[in-house]
């Protein structure tokens, strides 16, 4: 990944977080009602409306290596079966991480229990798939690197092994040249009966109130943008493609698993392509309409939902990728989602190629650390002062929750894909805005959402009113997993009209 990450800025805010933002110590686990109890808590208390809830238990999550980042080279021929591989080991994850949840009693009564029950029977299955990934490699003539199978091996995490703001795996951070901040340790707390590595949340799977922050008290961290050279591409073009009012969801994932049915595990929005699920293809995108005014725009947007969790529960509460998965709560429409091309301060740029696929962010931070992290979450009123990555803003009355992208604006210049979805693109230089050596610029990819969100307030160490994005559930609902997702199709030109609006400098719709 060498070629897209940058060394991680330390985050200018991290002293400047209230005190009233301390970690609420609660569940870890997906079935409430189940570890509730667990907590030696009154068994006749019920759902507290907007509040989260808190039991206790020693392990918070669990944590696996990323194999899929770690394949980069595989051959054409076989990403389709490994594809469905890399699918099966989050579908492991997720099994192990509900029996953790829904086994809270058999852990307090048996130290080994999460050890024997759990761990060494998933990190079985992990060798068993990561070894049919070797032969599926193999086979199509590629090479595979042993060193892939130590991947097995999974290990747990207390809850303050888990909060905002703690550095996890020396992460680096992609964020297209903003500094993020509001990090803040908060390990070494200790819960309800003295005990740690607790998870609140109406789901027990986050978040908490440590991933919020009174964006009012961050110190500012936004940094200025390169400075253009003569040969700036200083054009926009924007496409008008709606906030999902339709309410298209889904829970696959075409560019991550294809063929592969609830391969997120989470819910998405999707606007632009009307048409985007586990099995569209190349050809199905060009017959799938779209819901953006410019008729040529086919392309797919799509990101994770926000939930208010204030004990609704949705059309998704017993499937698989919503309750059965931790994401519960009111789905959230955004009131506003801006779709922006911009150009490159120190180049022109090359149209996108057709069907190119670009993740943005990574949506397992939690456990990855944040070398691929790109959120940035603000509030109108204070986009030009502060960002945060690794925290929920709560904003002031009258100000609304804003989460943006900035997608890598290099290609390579050959592929509209790679085998971990990340190498065919990277992020230009954040001082000059330079692409990489071998890449070339291409119209930048900004999404702005707005959305409507009543202030979380924290409460005796507990959050009200949570907002958070959906997640695997292992992942806890960090903020910092936030995430996004974008596959270019466009007919009658639109790419070089796009190309050629930028780089003239007009500002086109």
């Amino acid at each position: 990944m060498g070629r897209n990450t940058r060394k991680r800025r330390t985050p200018l805010a991290t002293k400047a977080i209230a005190a009233s933002a301390a970690l609420a110590l609660g569940g870890g686990g997906l079935i409430w009602a189940n570890f509730y109890a667990s907590a030696h808590e009154s068994s006749n208390q019920t759902w507290g409306g907007n509040q989260t809830k808190a039991s206790t238990a020693q392990v918070a999550t669990i944590s696996c290596p990323d194999v899929g980042q770690k394949l980069t080279n595989v051959p054409n021929r076989a990403r389709q079966g490994v594809a469905t591989e890399l699918a099966n080991l989050d579908k492991q994850i997720t099994e192990a991480y509900n029996r953790l949840a829904s086994t809270r009693n058999a852990q307090a009564r048996d130290a080994s229990f999460v050890q024997n029950a759990i761990v060494g029977p998933l990190k079985e299955k992990r060798a068993a798939t990561i070894d049919r990934i070797r032969i599926t490699i193999q086979r199509s003539g590629g090479s595979f690197d042993n060193a892939l199978k130590q991947l097995a091996s999974c290990t747990t995490r207390t809850a303050n092994q888990t909060n905002a703001g703690g550095e996890q795996n020396g992460g680096q951070q992609q964020n297209g040249g903003q500094q993020q901040g509001g990090g803040q340790q908060q390990g070494g707390q200790q819960g309800q009966n003295g005990q740690q590595g607790n998870i609140g949340g109406q789901a027990g799977n986050g978040p908490v109130a440590a991933d919020f922050v009174d964006i009012t008290k961050v110190a500012p961290n936004v940094q200025g943008k390169p400075r253009r050279t003569g040969n700036a591409s200083t054009g926009t073009f924007t496409s008008r493609c709606g906030v999902n009012a339709n309410k298209n969801f889904n829970t696959d994932n075409v560019i991550v698993a294809p063929g592969v049915t609830n391969g997120a595990h989470h819910l998405h929005d999707y606007v632009g392509n009307q048409k985007i699920n586990a099995f569209s293809s190349n050809n199905t995108f060009l017959q799938g309409g779209t819901s953006c005014q410019n008729r040529n725009d086919l392309s797919s947007y799509y990101w994770p939902v926000v939930r208010i969790q204030d004990g609704t529960q949705e059309f998704d509460q017993n499937r698989d990728g919503g309750g059965k998965e931790g994401n519960v709560g009111r789905i959230l429409t955004p009131v506003q989602a801006q779709i922006k091309y911009v150009g490159s301060p120190a180049s022109k740029v090359v149209p996108m190629p057709q069907f190119l696929r670009i993740i943005t962010g990574d949506a397992k931070t939690t456990t990855n650390g944040l070398a691929n992290a790109n959120a940035h979450w603000s509030c109108t009123g204070f986009e030009n002062k502060v960002q945060l990555t690794e925290q929920y803003p709560i904003c002031p009355q009258g100000s609304k929750v804003v989460r943006s992208f900035a997608f890598q604006s290099c290609w390579d210049g050959q592929n509209i894909d790679s085998a971990n979805h990340r190498t065919h693109v990277a992020f230009a230089d954040p001082a000059s805005g330079v692409c990489p050596n071998g890449f070339k610029a291409i119209p930048q990819l900004t999404m702005r959402l707005v959305y409507d969100i009543d202030p979380p307030t924290i409460e005796n160490g507990q959050v009200k009113n949570a907002y958070a994005v959906d997640g695997f559930p292992e992942q806890l609902h960090k903020a910092a997993t936030d995430h996004d997702d974008f596959i270019n199709v466009t007919k009658n030109g639109l790419a070089n009209k796009i190309a050629n609006c930028i780089n003239r400098g007009q500002n086109c719709a």
